[in-house]
């Protein structure tokens, strides 16, 4: 197999859905002396722009996201020694915090978007769930994060997203940082009655909102 019949390979098991194609192919494009960055850039990332559009289109759903996602973290999981021992960095679209905030114990589609965030080159800082104010505070600062992600599930913890772009502006950092809303009860009107920079309904539409933000 040619070095570009390799890459497309790779592209195409993303897309398909196979993660342990996409970990065995990077392996061996590894061994064929491709540059990491060659492999990120035409094998993995078109791999996910591809399975974006199709999500956004409704041809593919929340399944085809999430098997997508866990192929480019393990094939990074194998590049990122490579890049490492050639010096080498993806560029880097943003520094990103985020969590569930505090009372609020949902998982899922805060990791999802923290995983897909990663796969389009964010440094993302995932703090988990029931994430008090202060320490997405303390995050923030201690990472120089231009990104905070705040997802809340419930309509009771709706209003800790309130709090903590309250206690951004309370440690002088709110300007720094973009804020972004997450969680089935949050809208765009919500977003922008708490003074947030942004709402997205999914993790796709947090990557566009994200690279719109800071780049």
């Amino acid at each position: 197999m040619s070095n570009e019949q390799l890459l497309s390979a790779i592209t195409s098991s993303i897309v398909e859905g196979e993660p342990d194609t996409t970990v065995d192919l990077t392996q061996q494009a590894i061994e064929a002396g491709l540059e990491p960055l060659t492999i990120i850039n035409e094998g993995l990332a078109p791999g996910m722009n591809v399975v974006g559009e199709k999500f956004q289109t409704g041809e593919y759903f929340l399944p085809h996201l999430t098997v997508a996602a866990s192929a480019m973290k393990q094939a990074m999981a194998l590049l990122e020694p490579e890049l490492q021992s050639r010096q080498q960095a993806v560029e880097n679209a943003g520094i990103l915090v985020i969590g569930s905030v505090a009372g609020d114990i949902h998982e899922i589609g805060k990791s999802l978007v923290g995983t897909m965030m990663s796969a389009s080159g964010f440094e993302v800082h995932d703090l988990g769930v029931d994430v008090s104010t202060e320490t997405f505070v303390t995050k923030v600062k201690e990472t120089g994060a231009n990104l905070l992600g705040l997802s809340a599930l419930l309509t009771t913890t709706m209003t800790v997203q309130r709090e903590v772009i309250e206690a951004l502006e309370e440690a002088g950092i709110r300007d720094q940082v973009k804020v972004i809303l997450g969680g089935a009860p949050v809208s765009q009107d919500w977003a922008d009655s708490i003074g947030a920079d942004g709402y997205a309904e999914d993790a796709i539409g947090a990557i566009a909102l994200s690279k719109r933000l800071v780049l």
